[in-house]
């Protein structure tokens, strides 16, 4: 078994589209700001798929200064970390993920957003945990400012 810990953080901003988990929050009033969709959460989850695999990060294989990946859905980025972890001859045995925002309110989403990655990345809902805290009115996300996403993931060995 092999462990890998991810963290993302992005700035929320007026006028872009909301993306946490492979979802698009519909009447979002804020988005978050990045090269592609900016989906912290499946960010700190690729990070932490790539870093179980000793492979590098996701700005290594997809980096902001590329143009083919300028507004790029995350969920597609998800796909092609699954087929590197593939490659490497591993499958996921866990993803758990926290998720830290005062903004939005988390709770409402979390089980499609389990959903979603497990279709994406054709593993059982039960192998993916989500949880969402916030920051009690603290720092720059407890001001709205921005949202923090944790992961752990465990891949085993393929037989």
């Amino acid at each position: 078994m092999r462990v890998g810990i991810g963290y993302d953080v992005h700035r929320l901003t007026r006028g872009r589209r909301l993306f946490l988990g492979g979802l698009e929050f519909e009447k979002a009033e804020f988005g978050l700001d990045g090269h592609s969709d900016a989906d912290v959460l499946l960010h700190a989850v690729m990070d932490a798929m790539l870093g179980a695999a000793g492979l590098r990060d996701i700005g290594f294989y997809f980096p902001n200064t590329d143009e083919k990946y300028k507004n790029i859905r995350s969920t597609e980025l998800l796909r092609k970390v699954k087929d590197m972890i593939d490659k490497e001859g591993y499958s996921i045995g866990n993803i758990d993920v926290i998720v830290v925002a005062e903004y939005p309110r988390m709770s409402p989403y979390i089980e499609k957003i389990r959903n979603a990655m497990a279709g994406i990345l054709n593993i059982d809902i039960k192998q993916i945990a989500i949880k969402a805290t916030t920051e009690e009115g603290l720092g720059f996300i407890g001001a709205k400012e921005g949202i923090a996403v944790y992961s752990t993931v465990t891949l085993v060995e393929k037989k």
